[in-house]
């Protein structure tokens, strides 16, 4: 998370009925690749970048850094799960609360995986920082992850408008489940 305090990095890898979420592995690399350069996975996010560029930018261990885990099924990564802190940049409501943000490859959408994930990856950080709220935003228009946050607990903080769209703030308050 950009200023974990006494949170270590990484963490032992987290277990689910059917994910682990772990830290990134040169064998990740493609599968990075493919996600930040998907025009789906994009469709809310501003859009993908060039994949030439994405092939001669991203380091042989990608993402290697406090926040983010893998989101790994069987031995293959499908998925990314970042906390990180809000900046007052984002929305002043948000500044300086935990943030929480995914991407998943278009293959794995309408299985669960994303619930299991941010499931197990907010239930870490409620242990690693008990007491922390975590806030997320979204593109209104985007309604997976719309009904993603309201499975997950989150709330409307406020509207607002951002990127050329509708954006949506939820927070999840210490104690609330999933």
């Amino acid at each position: 998370m950009g200023d974990p305090g006494p949170v270590a990095w990484p963490p032992a890898p987290i277990g689910t009925e059917r994910l682990v979420l772990r830290g990134a592995e040169a064998r990740d690399r493609a599968a990075f690749i493919e996600l930040l350069a998907s025009p789906e996975v994009h469709t809310h996010l501003g859009g993908p970048r060039a994949r030439d560029e994405l092939e001669r930018e991203t380091p042989e261990v990608p993402e290697r850094r406090p926040g983010s885990f893998v989101v790994d099924l069987d031995g293959a990564m499908i998925g990314q799960i970042l906390l990180r802190r809000a900046t007052e940049h984002r929305r002043p409501a948000a500044a300086g609360k935990a943030d929480l943000g995914y991407l998943f490859l278009p293959h794995a959408w309408g299985r669960g995986y994303a619930t299991e994930a941010c499931t197990a990856a907010l239930g870490w950080l409620a242990d690693a920082l008990p007491g922390e709220p975590v806030v997320l935003t979204t593109q209104t228009a985007n309604l997976g992850s719309m009904r993603l946050a309201a499975k997950l607990g989150f709330t409307e903080v406020e509207r607002f408008e951002a990127w050329g769209a509708e954006q949506w703030l939820g927070m999840r308050t210490p104690g609330t489940t999933a």
